[in-house]
C-alpha cells in the first residue's frame, strides 16, 4: 500500500483503478479492507482512494495526539491534493461519512457525488453518547477487546440475521480486534471520543448541493434508519437506500447490493463528468 505523511505521521491507504477517482472512508474499528467488496468492482470503472484511519490498518497509531472529525476532513482532503486530484466522488461509512459530509462543506467545488453509509452528522444522542463513553474508558483501562467488551461491541455492527445466517464476518472481526496493539488501542480511544463529541452538522447539510445518496442497513443499531431518514430530508438532491438484514456494516452484510447502489448512483451522475486518469 502507497503511504503519505499528514501531520507528521504515516497515513497508508489503497489506491486501485482507474478512472474517475473515487474517495471511501471506512468505519471506526474496521480499515480500508473493509471496503474490498466494493473496490473490487468499483476499480473496474473508478480509481479508487482508500485511506486507513489512524490507529487502524496499517496507519500510524494518534497516541494521545488530540484528532477531531475536523481534522480528519482536512488530512483526506491534504491526501487528495497530494494526489493532485482535484474532483472526486466521496462514499463514507460511519465516520467515514462524518469527516465526508464535512470535508464535502468545506470544499464543494472539489466533491461531486456524495455517498453517506451507515453515519449520522447530528449530533451523538445523550444516552449513546454516554454508552459509549464508558465502553472508551473501559477500553482505556484494559488496553486490549476483553470478553466483556467484545460481548458489547461486536453485535452494535451486525444484523441479527448475519449474526446468525453469516457468523464468520462477526468472527472475523473478532479476531481483528483482538490482534490489536496497545499502541493502537490508546489511538482507538482517542479517535472514538472525537467521534462521539462530534458537532452537530445537521443545519448545513442544506448546502450540500451535489448528488447524494444516504444508504443504510435496516438493523443497524448505532446509526438506525430513523437517522438516515432525517439526513436525506435535509439535502437537497439526496436519495435513500435502505438495506433489509443488513446492521451498520452493510457493505459487508449485503455486498452485492450495496455496491449495486453504488454502481447505479455512480452511472447516474458522473458520467457528464470528464472522465479522468492518473497524471
Amino acid at each position: 500500500m502507497p503511504t503519505i505523511e499528514l501531520r507528521g505521521k504515516t497515513c497508508f491507504y489503497q489506491d486501485r483503478g482507474e478512472g474517475y477517482p473515487l474517495l471511501l472512508g471506512h468505519s471506526f474499528l474496521w480499515d480500508s479492507a473493509m471496503w474490498q467488496p466494493q473496490i473490487e468492482e468499483l476499480s473496474k470503472h473508478y480509481r479508487c482512494i482508500v485511506p486507513d484511519l489512524w490507529s487502524h490498518g496499517q496507519s500510524d497509531p494518534l497516541s494521545s495526539t488530540a484528532t477531531s472529525i475536523d481534522a480528519l476532513a482536512d488530512d483526506y482532503w491534504e491526501l487528495m491534493q497530494a494526489l493532485k486530484i482535484s474532483e472526486f466522488a466521496l462514499i463514507g461509512l460511519s465516520v467515514g461519512g462524518m469527516w465526508g459530509t464535512l470535508l464535502t462543506l468545506k470544499h464543494p467545488e472539489a466533491v461531486k457525488a456524495l455517498v453517506l453509509m451507515d453515519t449520522f452528522v447530528g449530533s451523538e444522542p445523550t444516552p449513546t453518547q454516554q454508552k459509549y463513553f464508558g465502553l472508551l474508558d473501559l477500553l482505556e483501562k484494559e488496553k486490549a477487546f476483553t470478553p466483556a467488551l467484545f460481548s458489547q461491541v461486536v453485535p452494535l455492527f451486525f444484523s441479527p440475521t448475519t449474526l446468525s445466517q453469516n457468523p464468520t464476518l462477526a468472527e472475523n472481526f473478532h479476531q481483528k480486534l483482538s490482534a490489536l496493539s496497545p499502541e493502537s488501542i490508546e489511538g482507538m480511544v482517542t479517535l472514538g471520543r472525537a467521534i462521539f463529541s462530534r458537532p452537530c452538522l445537521l443545519d448545513q447539510l442544506a448546502d450540500i448541493q451535489v448528488p447524494a445518496l444516504v444508504i443504510v442497513g435496516q438493523d443497524d443499531i448505532p446509526r438506525p434508519p430513523s437517522e438516515a431518514r432525517e439526513m436525506n430530508a435535509r439535502v437537497p438532491n439526496c436519495s435513500l437506500k435502505i438495506v433489509p438484514e443488513a446492521g451498520h456494516i452493510c457493505n459487508l452484510e449485503k455486498p452485492a447490493e450495496v455496491t449495486s447502489h453504488l454502481t447505479d448512483f455512480l452511472q447516474q451522475h458522473l458520467p457528464v463528468l470528464q472522465r479522468l486518469t492518473r497524471p
